[in-house]
């Protein structure tokens, strides 16, 4: 298990009231303007903080649909990104205990989590947390990937995930689901979604719960026999009203609370509970007819409350953010302007993690459109109270050879703020760390007919100053007897990141492949917990009133340590999916993970689902 140091203090949000200034605009970048469009699926939204029409992003990316996500059989979010090309898992256990997301070799804490715009996660071990996020509240995912610090700021050296939740458009429609599995799992979820007369609504909330499975094995330091389970209760909610045309105000909230069991020692049932939130207030207005500005005000929480053999802890994070963006139309080229301000607040049982830090940011875009040519530069500042100013920058061009094929070319810029566990935790953190610093450049080549899409893509990502664990530290190793992290090594990320996907008949042939080499250049090593080769292959069936499918998800070996000592075997999974229409509304589903029963790890001693079903019956108003 994680040490007490390191622990991944997940997730999550007390309630909390915000205001927004309402003036022109907004939630700059995700619901609002992702819910005007008509066809969502040919829209990306995250790359450039608008809607783009998807052939016309430049930025390597991936869209999950709500139907992507019924199909997958996935019990949790990671379960579902770990199915999309350049991303690997890794987890303490089943879907309740703590995960670690990795895109294209970059760290969980090497990447942006937003939902509804609004970004989500720990200041004080990075990155989100993953295993609170419910997946019943999903209603698309969009994954970018490369560096977008020109767009978010720190943290987005691998690339960007957003989270849309369910919007609101066209008549009153309940949707309901109920079903029941392997490990005691049941869950149950419902919403109500609508339009009418300017007044735009979605809610839903939902229920799951599980009695789970050991999270260690025997040997694992921690290991504790014991079944490991959890609870989650989960809402969302949009409400947005247009005032008149080109101007609305409305509202977004995510609220979810995740209770699980963890294994820290042999004689105790230890528990956390996690809280993640995320609030927005937005106004939106066209201020002239070449001129869209959005302004947003939000909150989120990740509050972690754990009960655990080595005590009791609490690390809770509150990021309140403003921003300003406004879009010129020039012609067919758009200039976006953004202005920015983000407050971490940090509280904890540990006094010296309770501290804050703010970022004041402003960036200029500007998209050119110019027949079969596409190109985008972009420059970002960041001023941090605590590490000072940061600038970043990106350009992409694309050209198109035919209406279906395009090749893309694009360099930029990231960094990573250190965390407060890094900078402050006693005997352990050092104020002086300097952010991680990435340079990456990428080709890409994309077909797509409106039948098959093809996509390969190449890219190379250096990371410099790269924060590292060390058990000698280099400052006053007297102060640090247990080590710290430091600025001290470099990691160069290649990789050829490969995507395809057909239809013919009544059958839908999907697949991917990363081949990747993930190197810590300092040591010459292979960076912890990530394969060289990892893919997925699918095939799916429709006749009639039924859909099935199968998938095979497989990984090369990995290495559980730095030092590439403790080795984790490749594994390749197995699993299938149905659904069958009962009527117009009515469905039954059901899926059958790993259905070989394959024995395999994510993390090393630490147990993962064996082969288990999930069945259920789904109602969705038509």
């Amino acid at each position: 298990m994680t040490s007490p140091v390191l622990l991944r203090v997940q997730a999550a949000a007390k309630p909390l009231a915000i205001a927004v200034a309402a003036s022109t605009a907004s939630a700059a970048f995700s619901a609002s303007a992702y819910a005007q469009d008509k066809k969502l699926d040919s829209v990306v939204v995250t790359a450039t903080r608008s809607p783009q029409i998807a052939k016309e992003v430049l930025a390597d990316n991936v869209v999950i649909t709500a139907e992507d996500i019924a199909r997958s059989g996935g019990t949790s979010l990671a379960d579902v990104l770990q199915r999309q090309r350049g991303i690997e898992i890794a987890r303490n256990g089943g879907p309740g205990t703590q995960s670690s997301v990795y895109i294209r070799g970059t760290d969980n804490k090497q990447n942006i989590v937003l939902v509804d715009g609004v970004r989500v996660g720990s200041s004080t071990s990075g990155g989100a947390s993953w295993n609170a996020i419910p997946l019943s509240q999903i209603d698309r995912v969009e994954i970018v990937y490369g560096p977008l610090s020109t767009m978010y700021g720190a943290d987005a050296m691998g690339g960007v995930i957003q989270i849309f939740t369910k919007q609101g458009d066209g008549a009153p429609a309940l949707t309901a689901s109920a079903g029941a599995g392997t490990y005691g799992t049941r869950n149950a979820e419902a919403g109500v979604s609508g339009s009418s007369e300017g007044l735009r609504y979605a809610f839903r909330a939902g229920h799951e719960r599980s009695d789970g499975f050991s999270a260690t094995k025997p040997g694992n330091f921690s290991f504790n026999a014991d079944d490991d389970g959890y609870r989650n209760s989960s809402a969302s909610g949009q409400l947005a009203y247009q005032l008149a045309k080109g101007h609305e105000l409305g509202a977004t909230f995510l609220h979810s609370e995740l209770k699980s069991q963890f294994d820290s020692g042999p004689t105790m049932d230890d528990r956390t509970r996690t809280r993640v939130a995320a609030y927005s207030l937005y106004a939106k207005n066209r201020i002239l007819p070449n001129w869209n500005s959005h302004v947003q005000l939000s909150q989120s929480t990740d509050h972690s409350r754990n009960n655990a053999s080595f005590g009791r802890s609490e690390f809770d994070t509150d990021q309140t953010t403003i921003s300003w963006q406004n879009n010129f139309t020039l012609g067919t080229d758009v200039l976006q302007a953004i202005l920015e301000h983000r407050k971490e607040d940090v509280d904890s049982t540990e006094p010296a993690l309770v501290r804050d830090r703010t970022t004041k940011s402003v960036a200029l875009a500007y998209q050119m459109r110019r027949g079969a040519h596409l190109g985008a530069l972009s420059l970002r500042g960041d001023d941090n109270s605590q590490f000072g100013s940061r600038t970043t920058g990106s350009v992409s061009y694309g050209y198109r050879l035919t209406s279906a094929l395009r090749v893309n070319a694009s360099a930029g810029t990231s960094f990573r703020a250190p965390t407060f566990n890094e900078l402050y935790f006693p005997n352990f953190g050092i104020p002086t760390l300097r952010p991680e610093k990435g340079r990456n450049a990428e080709i890409g080549v994309y077909y797509e007919d409106g039948t098959s899409q093809y996509s390969a893509v190449y890219y190379r990502n250096r990371l410099t100053d790269l924060l590292v664990t060390t058990p000698v530290c280099p400052v006053t190793p007297a102060a640090f007897p247990f080590g710290c992290t430091y600025n001290v090594n470099e990691a160069l990320l290649t990789g050829l990141s490969l995507g395809a996907s057909t239809t013919f008949g009544q059958f839908t042939l999907r697949g991917s492949l990363d081949l990747q080499d993930p190197q810590d250049e300092t040591t010459g090593r292979q960076l912890a917990r990530r394969a060289k080769k990892h893919g997925t292959l699918a095939l799916d069936y429709k006749a009639g009133d039924l859909t099935t499918g199968g998938e095979l998800v497989f990984s090369s070996a990995r290495f559980d340590d730095a030092n590439n000592r403790n080795r984790l075997g490749g594994y390749g999974l197995l699993n299938l999916h149905a659904s069958y229409d009962l009527s117009k509304d009515w469905s039954l589903f059901g899926r059958w993970n790993n259905v070989l029963d394959k024995e395999y790890e994510l993390a090393r001693l630490y147990n993962t689902a064996g082969s288990n079903v999930f069945v259920g019956v789904r109602y969705a108003m038509k």
